[in-house]
């Protein structure tokens, strides 16, 4: 039988929902129960696919090419559980697929209503598929009070009716501010969060409170009595040094604990020797390196938070400390002596992912930076595709070498693709389509040459890898682009579409089609970022 967590947010945004709600997974799991963590998005849009990375963040995208919020890289980082399209919800999809009911006559001529539509959909969603859990979190976006999130909130209370309260869990997360001034934490907000949450019908059983300074037990017996629960049930939640000390923090303050009793549930103590060591190997490192990531969402960090995520990750496998230079791409459009001034201090250079042509010459003259100065090279995406423009430039005398995606070229190096083939057969997509054209979602295979370095650093020749992308390297230049030195070591497997290319002639130079970020956790780092940072730590040692 699964049991059903809720986790809601109070008084602002920003309180670390989605890190909370993964590490309470990542504890219920480490005592031995199966968990999955599902998020409720209120806004409009069918998926974040179309926002800008300074509106959303990253977009995570999963196995089944599902575009997803970046919560859901939280979830999988935080429990190794691969995420799938039926885990993310938002008021967007439900609305749309409401409406195509509608026009489509299922309701029969019914008057159709938030309630019970919208939310017997909500409830659809949360209850789907779910018979082989013992656990199943779902963290609503979005605070108490906010419009867009009451559907999901009543959706949520009619749940806790229908299923009970020995198969259901409210943990509200609020916030308990420090007044400098007055050299006091107040209760106020967390109390009138409390309120609101309780007049739409939902009484939290657990509150996770979110404070800069230590909450003495005035305060917490304080919020216990005024907000209706047991003074056990008031979980302090201080600021840690590291996201990775979270679940070992939690774990501290008893929230496993007291989810377990609230369900009247017992199991033996959590095994947390991972953590303990994933957190020792963040916070003691025994050396450094520096990596400048060039990029054109440089200011806003969670636009690669899980590339930042996976660098960190790398740094751990060699216990070193990996610090990032977030380089703005445009900075290096014109001006050579910048570029020198900047990517020389660097112990490696990764150009990432993006879309569109703004910035795509400051990544190039960062792809010959690195492969003229021998400094280790990480192209992801975007990244692969301007090394190979890079290399048909200046390494294969293709002078017009660029990409359709900027416009108009005589010679197109990277292009649309229409077409290619999945496990299920050809899949196709208009050129003039939404979005601008197609896209390829989700893990697809690669085949890995058996004499190449991806092969021998991922220690097999075939792979599946997370993609998100409209535009391919054209296969047509390979032979002029392997002549110049860059090899295209990966493929897929009708041998068409370039997966991997790399260099021979330099100590680390390796460009991807797919995502590897994607798929890195701190218990088992992605392979391609442990040789990254490998290569940069060796580079750093030559310096």
């Amino acid at each position: 039988m699964a049991r059903f967590i809720f986790i809601t947010g109070g008084v602002v945004s920003s309180l670390g929902k989605g890190l909370m709600a993964a590490s309470l997974a990542a504890l219920l799991q480490a005592r031995g129960y199966k968990v999955r963590i599902r998020k409720f998005d209120p806004y409009l849009n069918v998926d974040p696919g179309t926002m800008s990375p300074y509106q959303h963040g990253e977009v995570y995208v999963t196995d089944d090419g599902a575009e997803t919020d970046l919560d859901l890289g939280h979830y999988e980082r935080f429990t190794g559980v691969s995420a799938r399209q039926a885990d993310n919800i938002t008021s967007g999809r439900i609305y749309r697929d409401i409406i195509t009911k509608e026009r489509r006559g299922d309701y029969l001529g019914a008057t159709v209503q938030v309630i019970p539509h919208v939310t017997d959909a909500i409830k659809e969603f949360a209850r789907a598929d779910v018979d082989d859990l013992d656990f199943v979190l779902c963290e609503i976006g979005g605070t108490v009070g906010d419009i867009e999130s009451l559907p999901f909130i009543e959706a949520l209370r009619q749940l806790r009716n229908e299923l009970g309260r020995e198969q259901t869990c409210s943990v509200h997360v609020t916030l308990v501010p420090y007044i400098a001034a007055a050299g006091e934490l107040k209760t106020k907000p967390t109390q009138h969060s409390v309120r609101e949450l309780t007049a739409l019908g939902v009484q939290p059983d657990l509150l996770l409170c979110r404070c800069e300074h230590p909450l003495p037990e005035g305060e917490r017996s304080k919020i216990a009595q005024f907000c209706n629960v047991r003074k056990e049930a008031v979980i302090p939640a201080l600021d840690a040094k590291s996201i990775y000390g979270v679940p070992l923090q939690y774990h501290a303050e008893g929230l496993d604990a007291e989810v377990l009793r609230h369900f009247g549930m017992e199991s033996p103590a959590p095994d947390l020797t991972i953590w303990a060591d994933i957190l020792d190997r963040h916070m003691n490192p025994e050396g450094e390196v520096t990596i400048g990531v060039v990029g054109k969402y440089v200011g806003l960090p969670d636009a690669y938070k899980s590339l930042n995520e996976a660098l960190v990750h790398g740094g751990m496998a060699h216990r070193i400390k990996v610090n990032i230079r977030w380089i703005d791409a445009e900075l290096f459009e014109q001006d050579d002596a910048e570029i020198t001034a900047r990517l020389e201090p660097m112990h490696g250079i990764l150009v990432p992912g993006g879309f569109g042509e703004r910035g795509t010459e400051g990544k190039i003259a960062s792809v010959r930076f690195a492969r003229e100065r021998n400094v280790p090279f990480f192209g992801i995406c975007l990244g692969m595709q301007m090394a190979c423009i890079e290399a048909a430039r200046n390494t294969a005398g293709i002078a017009g070498a660029s990409s359709t995606e900027f416009g108009e070229t005589s010679e197109p190096v990277v292009g649309i693709i229409t077409e290619w083939m999945t496990a299920e057969g050809l899949e196709t997509r208009a050129e003039g389509g939404d979005l601008g054209g197609t896209m390829r979602l989700g893990a697809y295979p690669a085949k890995l040459a058996g004499n190449s370095h991806v092969a021998a650093i991922y220690g097999t020749t075939e792979i599946s890898e997370r993609h998100r992308h409209r535009y391919e390297v054209n296969s047509a230049y390979r032979e002029a682009l392997e002549a110049g030195g860059l090899l295209f070591s990966g493929m897929s497997p009708d041998g068409l579409l370039p997966e991997i290319v790399e260099r021979s002639d330099h100590p680390w130079f390796v460009g991807v089609q797919f995502h590897p970020e994607l798929k890195s956790r701190p218990f088992d780092p992605h392979p391609l970022f442990k040789g990254f940072i490998g290569a940069a730590l060796a580079q750093a040692r030559l310096v």
